[in-house]
């Protein structure tokens, strides 16, 4: 069901399939899923999405690019550690507030190649972000038809949410995260009528340390 037009939300697509402004999250995703380096924000009203699409993408998401050059990290030559598939995805989220700014993402491991790219999204929390990257992965490959290759996660919340079937998040509903938890929904909902059968695996982060999608913010 559609949202109310006086809730109504546009999208911003500056890297995707077909940049533009969409009025519905479904079409924006047709542009964003599976896109490498996807960049696309949501805003309130037609007006404030025009003027951000005139400009440059860096201007919206500057809060997030300042937060990872403050913590970002040497690469990591993961071919030079034992036992992690480097056949995999590793995918993982990241929240500045708790709730606040999040978003989520998965790489290649071999080579730290971003697959996908989701956020920022208002009110969210680290373990509904790193959650929606376990369901993106397993609801991308399984549009792919690809059933084997490996799923890191470094999450034990989201690897549990993921077994039982459902998230099972106590965030309080509010206007800010009404975005957030529709897609929420839509993941659990997916979650319902599918089972993922790609190994994930948990990542061993004591022994490897951080998995290769991590926003480099702690």
């Amino acid at each position: 069901m559609s949202a109310p037009s006086s809730k109504r939300k546009y999208y911003v697509v500056w890297e995707g399939r077909a940049p533009g402004i969409y009025d519905s999250w479904e079409e924006c995703q047709e542009q964003i899923n599976g896109f490498p380096g996807a960049k696309y924000r949501s805003f309130s009203n037609q007006d404030e999405a025009t003027r951000a699409f005139r400009g440059r993408p860096e201007e919206h998401m500057a809060f997030l690019r300042k937060l990872g050059e403050q913590h970002r990290r040497a690469a990591v030559d993961y071919t030079q550690i034992p036992g992690i598939r480097l056949d995999a995805v590793a995918v993982d989220g990241a929240c500045s507030k708790n709730p606040g700014p999040m978003e989520y993402r998965g790489v290649r491991v071999a080579d730290g190649v971003e697959i996908f790219h989701v956020g920022p999204l208002q009110g969210g929390t680290n373990n509904i972000g790193e959650y929606l990257a376990l369901i993106h992965i397993c609801a991308l490959f399984d549009k792919r038809g690809d059933r084997t290759t490996p799923i890191y996660s470094d999450s034990r919340t989201a690897l549990s949410w993921l077994k039982r079937g459902h998230s099972n998040t106590k965030i309080t509903p509010t206007e800010e995260n009404a975005e957030l938890l529709r897609i929420l929904a839509r993941a659990d909902a997916w979650l319902a009528t599918h089972r993922p059968v790609n190994p994930i695996l948990k990542w061993d982060t004591e022994a490897w340390g951080e998995i290769p999608a991590d926003f480099g913010r702690k």
